[in-house]
């Protein structure tokens, strides 16, 4: 089989001709049809997670079909359309995984970075991290919803935030883009947050029933005179902007952060006890989440906009993305 591998931290990409894994006990072999490239692909290609073992296949927004199954595997069968995002199993025996909390696993694996990921014609996963996908949904456009889509769709989904309640979406970019057509789709009063009057149009056909563009005043004012957010998705990874975003909260609101930036929040205690609004954070989901994840996108129409390459154009791809050419998503394709 062709894959794209990474030898060393910070080294190239390379195309490079493997054997076709078997799976093992508990595992399933996946014939990838499509896989995004996500931000968090960097941390495979520059080392930045510790202990990873190279050559490393990166890779985690992976679609495609159940091509093989290991021993004692019941759930899935050759031939199913499946996908699989971030979480790449748990170990069902940590005090998190005993009361069903599998994403908190205290030795939880993660795809691409515990094993080899979906920049490959094939590759093997734990069975327990894999989704069933509908079959009305192309591989192409599944792919980034294992990642992107399934993270902002259960950070809304658990927000609390309830329909006909005011959710505002920080960023219109990869993450956003989704975000938005969730929040509209789950019934929220959905409010799109960007920087310039030129995003407004592609707000409003996502779904946005307003817009507020940062350029032309403080958004936390803008949404207290829409009467305060109860929920804020921050997607944009600016902690500034996010900071500036605490007080558009309604009372009991939460800011919801799936941005993974680096620099600190700046938030005071009073900002918060006056009214009790809180913030957190919300990492991805199971298996499980990123099937209900295809199936609300099957059923309500959200799909992501992607940019496609052929496997062996995985370079070029992937510095379309970190770059930030790229205007939403990028996906590499495994047919001809």
């Amino acid at each position: 089989m062709k894959a794209v591998q990474i030898s060393k931290p910070g080294g190239n990409f390379e195309v490079v001709e493997r054997p076709v894994p078997e799976p093992g006990r508990g595992q399933v072999r996946i014939k990838v049809e499509a896989c995004g490239i996500c931000h968090s692909d960097a941390l495979v290609k520059e080392g930045y997670w510790p202990g990873i073992q190279y050559p490393r296949v990166p890779g985690h927004e992976i679609a495609g079909r159940i091509d093989a199954i290991g021993a004692d595997v019941t759930l899935w069968k050759p031939g199913q359309r499946v996908g699989l995002g971030w979480h790449g199993g748990h170990c069902f025996q940590c005090d998190p995984c005993r009361r069903g909390d599998f994403i908190l696993c205290q030795f939880e694996k993660i795809t691409a970075i515990s094993f080899d990921g979906g920049y490959s014609e094939y590759m093997v996963a734990p069975a327990e991290a894999v989704a069933a996908m509908p079959d009305d949904l192309p591989a192409d456009e599944a792919a980034p919803l294992l990642c992107a889509g399934i993270t902002v769709f259960n950070a809304l989904r658990n927000s609390g935030a309830r329909v006909g309640e005011l959710v505002a979406v920080q960023g219109i970019g990869g993450l956003g883009h989704l975000g938005i057509q969730y929040a509209s789709r789950m019934g929220f009063r959905t409010v799109a947050i960007g920087r310039g009057k030129d995003k407004q149009a592609l707000a409003e056909k996502l779904g946005a029933h307003e817009y507020l563009d940062t350029g032309s005043g403080a958004p936390a004012e803008a949404l207290q005179k829409l009467g305060g957010a109860r929920v804020i998705l921050a997607t944009a990874p600016d902690s500034k902007s996010m900071s500036a975003l605490v007080d558009g909260l309604a009372g009991n609101g939460k800011l919801v952060i799936v941005g993974a930036g680096s620099e600190s929040l700046t938030v005071t205690p009073l900002q918060l006890i006056g009214g009790r609004k809180s913030i957190l954070g919300w990492a991805s989901g199971t298996g499980k989440d990123s099937e209900d994840t295809l199936r609300f996108s099957s059923l309500s129409g959200v799909r992501p906009m992607i940019e496609r390459y052929p496997l062996a154009k995985a370079a070029e791809a992937y510095d379309q993305m970190i770059s930030g050419r790229a205007r939403f998503r990028v996906v590499l394709t495994m047919g001809s």
